[in-house]
């Protein structure tokens, strides 16, 4: 196999990756990390001193590519499948980008203060830091429902990658801060991502793992 992925089933930065991957039904090995391992902590370690997942590993290339959206434009730039995730015209590929970027940075990363500060040790919880990150996703969640009155995508018609973004951030997102009842575009835009077949899929092999997720009490009962 040409490709391999190294991932975790609980992360949604690999889940971005594994939706591009199956929006394209591009062939790839998963290779699922755990951390806490001490043999695949190294073997990771070796590979990608940061430590952060995922990682794309092109032996045909002899390349390793890390931060997904590098690895989604890599993707794009040598193994292409029939859906493109950036658009050809360069005003919308850099929104596109835009979009990525702000999914990743202003809900995924709000998000994932929220649950890792769940897992801190007693008395070396960040409430302040909390309280900050909810209203963080708070001013998200109103630009997102401004942005997709009227649209389907984050750029339009076409899904991209904005979306593969979008889809685990705010499926995370939405566990840990519900979206407001009157954020209705935004509420049907997300259920547009969980029927999309690349994310319904990334969900159902991500369920059996959903138990160990920190807020896996607050998780919709169609989740679990």
């Amino acid at each position: 196999m040409t490709l391999a992925l190294y991932t975790h089933p609980l992360a949604s930065y690999c889940h971005k990756v594994l939706i591009a991957l199956y929006e394209n039904a591009t062939p790839f090995e998963p290779r699922r990390i755990d951390l806490a391992n001490d043999a695949d902590s190294a073997r990771f370690l070796a590979l990608w001193p940061v430590g952060k997942m995922p990682v794309l590993r092109d032996d045909a290339r002899d390349r390793t590519i890390p931060e997904t959206s590098i690895i989604l434009e890599y993707l794009e730039q040598h193994y292409p499948g029939l859906s493109p995730l950036l658009p050809d015209d360069p005003e919308l590929r850099l929104e596109a980008r835009l979009l990525d970027r702000f999914f990743d940075l202003y809900v995924s990363a709000p998000m994932q203060k929220i649950v890792l500060d769940r897992l801190r040790p007693a008395g070396a919880s960040d409430p302040h830091g909390v309280a900050e990150a909810r209203a963080n996703l708070a001013m998200a969640y109103g630009m997102i429902e401004a942005r997709m009155r009227g649209r389907q995508w984050a750029i339009g018609d076409q899904f991209s990658i904005a979306d593969c973004a979008a889809a685990p951030a705010l499926f995370f997102a939405g566990i840990l801060e519900p979206f407001p009842p009157d954020h209705a575009s935004l509420a049907a835009y997300f259920t547009r991502l969980e029927q999309r077949p690349s994310f319904a899929r990334v969900l159902m092999e991500a369920r059996p793992y959903f138990a160990s997720f920190p807020f896996h009490e607050q998780m919709p009962e169609r989740f679990r």
